[in-house]
């Protein structure tokens, strides 16, 4: 059982992550860039001469795994429900970060609902202690409800989608080896290289990591909205609906209402919805 005041209290170990232009350009291939290479814009990405780094690279920085963070749950039924980022400033092509990571809030949804764990990290630059990023992820811990000495707590809504058609719609084809890219930016789950494990736990196939379909969402809004300028996105936040399987098309439905970026996606080949209530912030 989860205890409240206990899981506030975690003292988590930093981690540190030094890492090269060659690291942040791989992150950029997980995401599919690079395949338009005579785009001079998407080029910077994917390149060494000129090179920028995407802004949602610090959510696969110095990341603590969940299942080594020491709260008494049930990891079989843990589900990642959302995730977030806030950009301070962007992330040098290259360098040495360090993440501090927190639990901010546990809300227990009743004895056989579950409980929700909030969690942050901080992605600090080693050399100057400067504020890089603060990525934000919910756990849903569907076998975990009942939490010792939690207070009553609402669950936070969810932001809204627009009822009116969106103003623009995006269709992304992601890379049938995506998946096994993006695990060398650090998440090395075998559920996303592993057929048979995938079928064992009730998947098809392996499926793309959810940061990474993150970092598609991010993608998109800089490709179709901020003219490839990544220093113009300011927050991004979003829940999941479904996982990925690579190789699918993500068709991506936006509304933009001056600096609020609204969204929500489906995979085009099952017709099902992968994540809704998507914000961002933007700027320019």
């Amino acid at each position: 059982m989860i205890d409240y005041q206990s899981a506030l209290a975690l003292e988590i170990s930093p981690v540190e992550q030094s890492y090269s232009e060659k690291d942040t350009i791989l992150y950029s291939l997980g995401l599919g860039l690079g395949g338009n290479p005579t785009n001079e814009e998407e080029l910077t990405f994917v390149y060494e001469d000129g090179l920028r780094t995407m802004p949602t690279m610090p959510v696969a920085m110095a990341f603590t795994s969940f299942r080594d963070i020491p709260l008494d749950v049930d990891y079989r039924k843990l589900v990642h429900g959302e995730q977030g980022l806030i950009v301070h400033q962007p992330l040098p092509v290259s360098g040495t970060v360090v993440g501090h990571t927190f639990v901010r809030e546990v809300i227990d949804r009743g004895a056989d609902k579950g409980a929700l764990i909030y969690l942050e990290r901080e992605i600090r630059n080693k050399d100057d202690n400067s504020h890089l990023a603060s990525a934000t992820m919910t756990a849903f811990c569907r076998g975990d409800g009942g939490v010792a000495g939690a207070p009553d707590s609402t669950t936070p809504a969810v932001h809204p989608i627009p009822e009116h058609p969106a103003d623009l719609e995006v269709s992304t084809t992601t890379l049938s080896q995506a998946a096994l890219i993006y695990r060398l930016s650090g998440d090395l789950n075998p559920l996303h290289a592993d057929p048979s494990l995938a079928r064992k736990v009730g998947f098809d196939a392996p499926i793309l990591h959810g940061l990474a379909t993150f970092g598609i969402m991010g993608r998109v809004i800089v490709e179709n909205l901020l003219n490839w300028r990544p220093e113009f996105l300011q927050t991004l936040d979003m829940r999941f609906s479904a996982p990925v399987y690579p190789g699918e098309t993500i068709v991506t439905e936006l509304w933009r209402d001056g600096n609020e970026v609204s969204f929500r996606a489906k995979a085009k080949e099952r017709d099902t919805l992968i994540l809704n209530n998507g914000r961002a912030l933007v700027t320019g």
